[in-house]
């Protein structure tokens, strides 16, 4: 296994300060979250890449800066909308090429929509596909504010396509959507192929590792007796903790947590 940070634990300061920051702290492996249209020019995702070159570090995986449209975009009557979002993220996973990231974090269609579940999951797996021709996996992510919320949604994800879907487990969206989150890996087994990791206690879903009593033994566990062998990336909001050695010092317990796995 391995761990790394995202980008998004450092916003709001600039995605290359962020990088920055990382590079030189010597983390090795990264999630870019993407947060505006400029950042995936050409130019400016070309002057990351040789940032994160001369720090040796690689990226794993890529954040949408537009997941909370995808309702709008890709789960709606209007075709045409949908075919111009395929174009849209295709300009993510041109970008990803650009890093080297092979996995692109997808939220969905918003809770309350009535849009078809079955619909939803052939859209989706025409974007999938999409994707894999850019050299690309789409993952659904479990969100609270969106379907992909509850661990039966996924099931019915992942049975409807035959296990021809990929996931990413958020462990502080699933106490958010008071799903169990060993429940849904029970459910989605080797199909959970990334991890948003963060710790937890009564009073906090979201904290730095080893600021709360999330049972990670059992977790990672638990992963690996499924088939796990993903990168879990630390993402707290900046508000969860006070200052990025506290970043830092939860990838290395996560590391020593890991060792003891082996």
């Amino acid at each position: 296994m391995e761990f790394g940070i995202s980008t998004s634990c450092f916003y709001p300061e600039y995605l290359e300060t962020a990088v920055d920051n990382l590079t030189a702290n010597h983390i090795k492996n990264i999630e870019i979250f993407v947060n505006t249209q400029s950042e995936l020019k050409k130019s400016y995702i070309k002057d990351i890449k040789r940032r994160l070159d001369n720090g040796g570090t690689r990226v794993i995986s890529m954040h949408p800066f537009t997941s909370g449209y995808e309702s709008f975009w890709f789960f709606t009557d209007y075709q045409r909308r949908f075919d111009d979002a395929i174009e849209l993220y295709k300009g993510y996973f041109d970008a990803m090429n650009i890093l080297g990231a092979k996995i692109l974090v997808f939220h969905g269609n918003k809770f309350e929509s009535n849009f078809d579940n079955r619909r939803y999951f052939e859209r989706f797996a025409k974007l999938r596909e999409v994707a894999k021709s850019h050299g690309v996996t789409l993952a659904q992510e479990n969100v609270v504010r969106f379907k992909s919320r509850e661990c039966a949604f996924l099931s019915e994800m992942k049975e409807y396509l035959n296990s021809e879907v990929e996931f990413v487990l958020d462990i502080k969206q699933s106490i958010r959507s008071k799903q169990n989150v060993f429940d849904i890996i029970d459910a989605l087994k080797e199909n959970i192929i990334h991890i948003h990791v963060s710790d937890n206690d009564e009073n906090n879903d979201c904290l730095p590792i080893g600021k709360g009593n999330f049972d990670f033994y059992k977790f990672y566990r638990k992963l690996l007796q499924n088939g796990f062998r993903g990168t879990s990336m630390l993402e707290l909001y900046r508000h969860n903790y006070g200052v990025y050695d506290e970043l830092y010092e939860s990838v290395d317990r996560l590391y020593k947590i890991a060792q003891t796995l082996k």
